[in-house]
């Protein structure tokens, strides 16, 4: 399918078919942004590559770009609640309109709609990108009784959704198990890697042109306090280091609280960030870090959070929460240092190990680079995603 940038979507229909049938499948968000890199960018484009007739349907208008038949439905709802009882309606109306074979939803919301298409004889697939029967619990905007009793319903009826429909995709083994066994009859564990093509090709280790932020550490992403930003500022004035930040806070709340450190003198806040301003952030960068707090599902599983892979492919040494997977990992690999995420000493003398022993800094940059390469990268992972179809498409309803 050739590649069209950009052009107005005239309708949902294709404007022709082979004789022989092709598969039409249709991924609908009603939650992620427009072009999200894991739905958009890795499996949408991998599956029309791969020669499937692939829609999303998204918050926006509707084009065509990379193979992909965009369908938009408008600006999303601007509170959960709205958008959980009304956005969620309407993308699934959307997608209904493209008529596809199989149907790929990437939020929890959307599973009352894959039980209606599933009685419309439609192919369903969940692709779970939290365990939020988990994640539930920890609602900062609900009561601790609230956050439990929804997380347990929400628990017993994504079960019962998942005896119906097709598929389930999960990005990570628990304890080198998958922790939804037996819970739907496929079951693909695809881990949302980096493209090697963003971060890893383009970065030259050896390009000294770019000079490099002296005693700079970088953290892009989401903002909370789970995630260890607090800590991580509280430990770069210790050292007397720069804090990056990248990315939006997860509250204005928070982001007050945050600027009202009194060690926030060594943060700069470098606010949203393009994907080439994220390439030029980590070129500049001594190193990345990833010291997330032990909270919700959190450290649990057998992955590492996206942020830490695109360190790895710019080639930074990382300072990651001592749990057991990170753990096992950095013993064979070493690409940076374990701590204890809610020790800002500890964080301050990892930081500053690093800034005191370049060379070995660069070996563990090395190291996480050759990670990225021959293991965490979106090549192997998208072919686990073209096999789980397969055996989707194959398989009788």
């Amino acid at each position: 399918m050739g590649i069209v940038e950009n052009t107005p979507l005239a309708g949902v229909e294709p404007s022709g078919h082979s004789e022989k049938h092709t598969v039409k499948v249709c991924h609908i968000t009603s939650v992620h942004p427009v072009e999200d890199v894991r739905i958009f960018q890795k499996e949408c484009v991998s599956l029309a590559k791969a020669g499937y007739d692939v829609y999303l349907v998204q918050q926006g208008e509707s084009y065509e770009k990379n193979g992909v038949h965009i369908v938009g439905f408008g600006p999303p709802a601007t509170n959960r609640f709205r958008r959980i009882l009304f956005t969620a309606r309407k993308a699934y109306q959307k997608a209904l309109e493209t008529d596809a074979d199989v149907y790929h939803l990437h939020d929890p919301e959307l599973l009352p709609y894959g039980m209606k298409l599933k009685k419309r004889g439609k192919k369903v697939i969940f692709d779970s990108h939290e365990m939020y029967r988990t994640m539930l619990k920890y609602k900062h905007y609900l009561p601790k009784w609230a956050s439990w009793l929804l997380a347990g319903c929400y628990g017993r009826y994504e079960d019962y959704v998942l005896r119906h429909i097709d598929g389930l995709i999960f990005p990570a083994f628990l304890n080198g198990r998958n922790p939804f066994e037996g819970k739907c009859r496929h079951l693909a564990i695809i881990n949302n890697v980096p493209r090697l093509e963003e971060i890893y090709d383009q970065y030259d280790p050896y390009d000294e042109s770019i000079p490099k932020w002296e005693r700079s550490a970088v953290y892009i992403g989401v903002m909370t306090y789970s995630r260890g930003i607090t800590h991580f500022i509280r430990a770069a004035a210790q050292c007397g280091c720069t804090a990056y930040l990248g990315g939006d806070f997860s509250s204005s709340a928070y982001q007050a609280e945050v600027e009202a450190l009194p060690e926030f003198s060594c943060a700069n806040y470098l606010g949203r960030l393009s994907r080439t301003q994220v390439l030029e952030t980590l070129q500049r960068s001594q190193v990345g870090m990833a010291a997330i707090l032990n909270v919700a599902q959190y450290n649990q599983y057998d992955n590492l959070a996206t942020k830490v892979y695109e360190y790895m492919s710019a080639g930074l040494p990382v300072i990651l929460t001592d749990a057991p997977y990170n753990r096992k990992l950095m013993e064979k690999s070493p690409f940076g240092i374990c701590v204890n995420p809610e020790n800002v000493s500890e964080i301050a003398s990892a930081l500053e190990y690093l800034f005191r022993h370049p060379d070995e800094a660069r070996r563990m940059g090395e190291t996480g680079r050759r990670l990225v390469r021959d293991r965490f990268n979106w090549d192997i992972e998208s072919a686990s995603l073209l096999r789980f179809y397969e055996e989707i498409t194959g398989a009788d309803s």
